[in-house]
């Protein structure tokens, strides 16, 4: 794909050498649907190509960075074993395109961070989250397993046992509880969150281009490690795809209210 290709991703170069990426669906919080989700994993490929890129920002249109999932594609892929595996596939890539892309990924979260989203924010090289952020991993509270990036990454972020706390009640992190606990990398008042992420830009775009892809690279190796671990767990997230806790979840989510599981009853 090139820029022109995406719908619901804004680009803008800026100097020296920085691409600003906006999410860009502030009618329903920039959620992810089938399109965006799609973008969202190839996004990271086409800036690899551009000779012109050296640090990439992303962040959200409107007063979130991305509410996650669009349900109705949640609801589309329900015992669909093409469309669940589809989405197997786009989760998988999303996550070792991230690890994969050489250039140095900044995100500047500036609302609710959820699912697709989430995953995004949290797999940025620098991640940089407004006092008002809130993320979440709204797996559980759909029905499935916490696949996506969960099990990668929380655990080495803010350690197992806050991890399975966070992941397995679904709670919202704050953005000065998620700075605290090692979630995102730094956590600023609201009106400095886009000139702060600028500025780390910045600093990356003007570095030492060789010295700062080949640390990101080494460091990466940490997550490459627990692919096996991603993967199986993505695999157990998809499982859920066929069980009747999942219509139960999304109408919960809907009506915003704790569902009634039938594996619970």
């Amino acid at each position: 794909m090139e820029y022109s290709d995406y719908q619901h991703i804004l680009f803008e170069k800026r100097e020296p050498h920085i691409l600003w990426l906006t999410l860009n669906r502030p009618e329903v919080l920039n959620a992810a649907d089938r399109r965006l989700h799609t973008e969202l994993v190839e996004v990271w490929q086409t800036i690899e190509r551009d000779p012109e890129v050296y640090t990439a920002v992303i962040t959200g249109a409107g007063r979130a960075f991305s509410a996650g999932g669009d349900l109705q594609m949640v609801e589309d892929a329900y015992r669909n074993y093409d469309e669940v595996i589809r989405i197997l596939d786009e989760a998988r890539d999303l996550v070792y395109n991230m690890l994969h892309c050489s250039k140095p990924i900044i995100s500047a979260i500036n609302g609710p961070a959820v699912g697709a989203g989430l995953v995004v924010a949290l797999l940025a090289d620098v991640s940089i989250a407004a006092e008002s952020a809130r993320l979440a991993d709204g797996h559980l509270r759909m029905g499935v397993a916490a696949g996506d990036h969960a099990a990668i990454i929380w655990p080495l972020l803010c350690g197992m046992a806050k991890a399975k706390y966070y992941l397995l009640t679904s709670e919202f992190v704050s953005g000065p509880e998620a700075e605290r606990l090692g979630l995102v990398s730094l956590c600023v008042p609201d009106e400095e969150l886009l000139d702060k992420a600028m500025a780390v830009a910045v600093d990356l775009a003007t570095g030492p281009r060789h010295a700062i892809r080949f640390t990101k690279r080494a460091l990466n190796q940490w997550l490459l490690q627990a692919g096996p671990i991603f993967d199986h767990s993505l695999a157990l997230e998809m499982l859920g795809f066929f069980s009747e806790d999942l219509p139960a979840g999304v109408d919960g989510l809907r009506q915003r209210k704790r569902p009634s599981f039938p594996s619970s009853r």
